[in-house]
């Protein structure tokens, strides 16, 4: 796939999520503000209703002490009128505002109504409340002004249909941004692995190059080949490839996140550094003192086949660089970290690479033999195994020696 067709993809993506994203918060936002609108219009409502019935239940009080049906009177004469209604539906009495008018509703008790009146332009809530008066039957109306109810339902609706929109574009634009900025993650994550391939491919072609050249030269002159020499070069170029083959894997499960393959378990990391200080001595050529004096007894919680390979890493790189001497250095504090250092006299390495050094595929001396130097994955295993430890590597300057220092700091078993 080309870069463009690719990029097109991640578009393509960006405008899918941000549209289907702006669909799925503007069908919330409706139903919300639908619901809003209906539950603050019943809301309004039951208290008007409920004003009502508290009045009638007063006056059909009255009434029922045989008092005798009382003249009732409103308070404001726009919004609120009062009737007492009987069975045949003659207007027993009512307030001044109504006076000499009909029945202006036909409720049983208990009933309410929306009812237009001459009063306002806008209905009226009237809610009936039965009453007795020496045996006859009365039904007493109290009607109030419904109109504030709309006036209130109608603003919060005009301000809903003015803010969801502005809602959904600031919405659709953190969507987009938000969207925006996830997929330039994958697409540095996408760069990352297509550069990791090629850089992968690059050094399994040298080993097989070299393979395929040895055992051409050996098909077409098999009079001038030294099988013992064959043998060992192909010997040679098989371990660089298997060992190539075996950091591939480990990072391909670094990035699964699948390092601790058989879950973390109590680890001397004393014993894994001592064994590495045994092999780099034998190993490595009589001038090279390895130095192990400060090493101390530490634990920590975690793989130790990986743990392993993080130290065999750290020495090799060590004595690789090193001229005369290397210092392993491992203590535990007492404050929940443990601490390897390592350390050597060789040229150190620039400040301004110590980060790039832990990149995957990066020799600092490109110009040196693929041999000698590795395939530049070393120390991003080491990083990366520290990492799925949750420690963190540093990389500094051996103030003793010289050379460069290269701090592991790892969660002590004891936390």
């Amino acid at each position: 796939m080309t870069r463009e067709r690719y990029e097109r993809r991640l578009r393509a993506v960006r405008v899918r999520a941000t549209v289907v994203a702006v669909l799925v918060i503007a069908f919330a936002l409706v139903a919300a503000g639908i619901g809003l609108v209906v539950g603050l219009r019943t809301e309004l409502s039951d208290d008007v209703r409920d004003a009502a019935r508290a009045r009638a239940s007063d006056v059909a009080r009255v009434i029922e002490a045989g008092r005798g049906v009382p003249a009732p009177t409103v308070t404001a004469p726009d919004e609120e009128f009062l009737q007492v209604v009987a069975a045949d539906g003659t207007v027993v009495a009512a307030s001044e505002n109504v006076e000499g008018k009909p029945a202006l509703a036909r409720l049983a008790p208990g009933e309410s109504a929306s009812v237009d009146t001459l009063l306002d332009d806008d209905p009226f809530l009237v809610v009936a409340v039965g009453a007795r008066d020496d045996g006859r039957e009365l039904v007493v109306l109290d009607g109030r002004d419904a109109s504030g109810v709309t006036e209130a339902t109608d603003t919060v609706t005009w301000l809903l249909l003015i803010g969801l929109p502005v809602l959904l574009a600031l919405a659709a634009a953190a969507t987009w941004i938000a969207v925006g900025r996830a997929l330039r993650r994958v697409a540095r994550a996408e760069a990352a692995q297509r550069r990791f391939v090629s850089d992968a491919s690059h050094e399994l072609r040298s080993p097989v190059a070299t393979v395929r050249q040895h055992a051409e030269v050996a098909l077409a002159h098999p009079e001038r080949t030294d099988p013992r020499s064959l043998a060992g070069t192909v010997r040679e170029e098989a371990v660089r490839m298997q060992r190539l083959v075996d950091d591939l894997l480990l990072l391909a499960r670094a990035d699964e996140s699948a390092l601790l393959r058989g879950g973390p378990r109590p680890v001397d990391l004393d014993d894994l550094v001592l064994a590495e200080v045994r092999r780099l001595r034998s190993a490595s050529p009589a001038a090279l003192r390895v130095d192990s004096r400060a090493v101390g007894a530490a634990r920590v919680t975690g793989d130790a086949e990986a743990l392993r390979r993080l130290v065999r890493n750290l020495g090799e790189n060590a004595a690789r660089h090193a001229r005369t001497r290397v210092a392993f250095t491992l203590t535990d504090a007492g404050d929940g970290w443990v601490r390897l250092v390592v350390e050597d006299d060789g040229p150190g390495i620039p400040a301004a690479e110590r980060a790039r050094v832990l990149d995957r595929f990066v020799r600092l001396d490109e110009s040196r033999a693929r041999g000698a130097g590795g395939a530049g994955l070393g120390l991003a295993i080491v990083a990366e195994v520290a990492g799925a430890h949750r420690g963190r590597v540093e990389v500094g300057v051996s103030e003793g020696l010289g050379g460069a220092r290269f701090t592991v700091g790892l969660p002590s078993a004891g936390e």
